[in-house]
């Protein structure tokens, strides 16, 4: 097997299979949860517990991939703060099985690319932004926390043990088929069900001021696999535009891409009890060992996902 794909089933999952196997011609297997599926084709599908260690090493044993991208995760920030435990054993216990499994296994040497997240710096000190790897982390929310120190294992087994681990601290990743449990993705389907007639024109939001650094989730995927190819073993790479934009410059693109007139009103339970202000990621690292540049911009993202919505609501 040439590549595998823990954590298919989530939002990158599947549109990460498709790159592997168009872009690069791979032959990919991906594994999910039962109950979920991946949203691609031509790739071998496996069930598998990522907290089951055992599960873990028979799988890899059985197929032995070359190439290893950890994507399975819990990774909602607001789902932290209600499920701290669940994020731990999935985030930190679930990367630990992955490389102690692979460590287990007699002369198998795969490259490994660990998926983090720019929440990991958290609040920034003055001046800091946009971040480079080497800037001290200070997460803020539990996710963050969880991903910080998958990052840091990640570290220490490939100086330790001589293992071929990327790591990636990837920023906001927007795209078609997102959870609208995310921002820019419960914006699309809000102004898509108002447009439809399904939903009062009130558009429902939380904290506007905080900046993100936003990428299409295909521009994440090709750094993915570049970085695969051509990262450093033991290094960690930022993966983001390298521009961050405040949720309200975000929302105010959005309705631009609308006719309907839309009121915002702030809804005090879609607050955080902790949000870091802003998270913009250096990517210097990034291009000068793969030569990586975005190739969506973030208003043809935005109208991706409206338009997704609106084709759901036959609107298009």
């Amino acid at each position: 097997m040439d590549a595998l794909v823990i954590g298919a089933g989530g939002f990158v999952g599947g549109y990460l299979v498709t790159h592997l196997q168009e872009a690069c011609g791979k032959y990919v297997g991906a594994t999910k949860l039962p109950g979920e599926r991946v949203n691609a084709r031509g790739c071998e599908v496996f069930d598998l517990d990522i907290t089951s260690e055992r599960d873990i090493r028979s799988l890899l044993l059985a197929h032995r991939p070359a190439q290893i991208y950890h994507l399975a995760a819990q990774s909602s920030v607001a789902l932290s703060w209600k499920e701290p435990e669940l994020t731990v054993d999935v985030n930190i216990k679930g990367a630990l099985h992955l490389l102690e499994a692979v460590r287990s296994i007699e002369e198998y040497y795969p490259r490994i690319l660990l998926v983090g997240s720019g929440e990991e710096y958290g609040y920034l000190r003055e001046g800091a932004c946009p971040v480079s790897e080497d800037e001290a982390l200070h997460p803020g929310n539990l996710y963050a926390v969880t991903k910080a120190c998958q990052n840091m294992i990640g570290s220490i087994y490939a100086r330790a043990y001589g293992m071929g681990i990327v790591m990636v601290r990837a920023f906001n990743h927007i795209g078609v088929g997102q959870s609208p449990q995310f921002v820019a993705a419960d914006f699309a389907l809000q102004i898509a069900e108002m447009e439809a007639g399904f939903r009062e024109p009130v558009m429902q939001v939380g904290n506007l001021t905080a900046r993100r650094d936003f990428s299409d989730v295909r521009d994440v995927v090709r750094a993915y696999s570049m970085l695969m190819e051509k990262g450093q073993a033991g290094e960690t790479y930022n993966v983001g535009s390298g521009h961050a934009v405040s949720i309200g410059e975000l929302l105010d693109t959005m309705l631009d891409l609308s006719d309907e007139q839309i009121t915002v009103k702030q809804n005090p339970a879609r607050l955080r009890p902790s949000d870091v202000p802003v998270i913009e990621a250096d990517v210097s690292r990034l291009r000068a060992d793969t030569g990586w540049m975005p190739e969506y911009t973030l208003e043809q993202t935005l109208r991706s996902m409206l338009d997704s919505n609106r084709r759901n609501f036959g609107l298009m």
